[in-house]
């Protein structure tokens, strides 16, 4: 893990922390503590006046909001889920909201829009899960030209193996890595 800086405009981007993903059994890192560690984050970010975007993932009742190509996986991971599943946790005023329908942040939305209306030029990424909806979002992040910093300590999936993949091999290409808390002391160095 190696942190070098953070531009004096960054921006947290808080994937899928919602009520029914919240709900989820994750590794390495329980969804509770993802949860802590991306609140605290938050609050450094409120506290020198930087942007929190909070992600969340939702569909229509009959999916057609959803991206339609085939998979060989089944069913939808919103079937069954209670109604406010994809109520936000922790969700606090003047914070930016984005509602996906697919795993990245970017994809039919309008994040770099309003990223860019706010002179952002890198994320901090958490959230669940890791190799799905961060892992997306920080590669079209990349791709959109964003300095890309991820709390990897602040994030967990349904699969170590997939968590360890995205840490290990792909996140090291895309930006930096860092835990939350040395990600928190690097946001005080850089605007304290």
């Amino acid at each position: 893990m190696t942190l070098t800086t953070l531009d004096t405009r960054s921006a947290l981007v808080v994937i899928d922390l919602q009520q029914g993903v919240a709900a989820m059994q994750t590794v390495p890192h329980a969804a509770g503590d993802v949860l802590a560690r991306s609140a605290a984050l938050a609050d450094a970010f409120r506290a020198h006046q930087l942007p929190v975007v909070r992600v969340r993932v939702s569909f229509a009742p009959d999916f057609a909001d959803a991206a339609p190509g085939r998979t060989e996986a089944t069913g939808r991971a919103a079937a069954g889920m209670p109604a406010d599943w994809d109520r936000l946790v922790d969700e606090r005023p003047g914070d930016l909201v984005v509602t996906k329908h697919n795993w990245s942040a970017f994809y039919g939305t309008d994040l770099d829009l309003q990223l860019r209306r706010r002179g952002i030029t890198q994320l901090v990424l958490t959230g669940i899960a890791t190799s799905i909806g961060v892992e997306s979002t920080a590669r079209s992040a990349y791709e959109h030209g964003y300095n890309v910093t991820l709390a990897v300590d602040a994030m967990g999936d349904a699969q170590e193996e997939a968590h360890r993949n995205s840490v290990e091999r792909i996140f090291p290409r895309l930006g930096e890595t860092g835990t939350a808390a040395e990600i928190a002391e690097l946001l005080e160095k850089t605007r304290g």
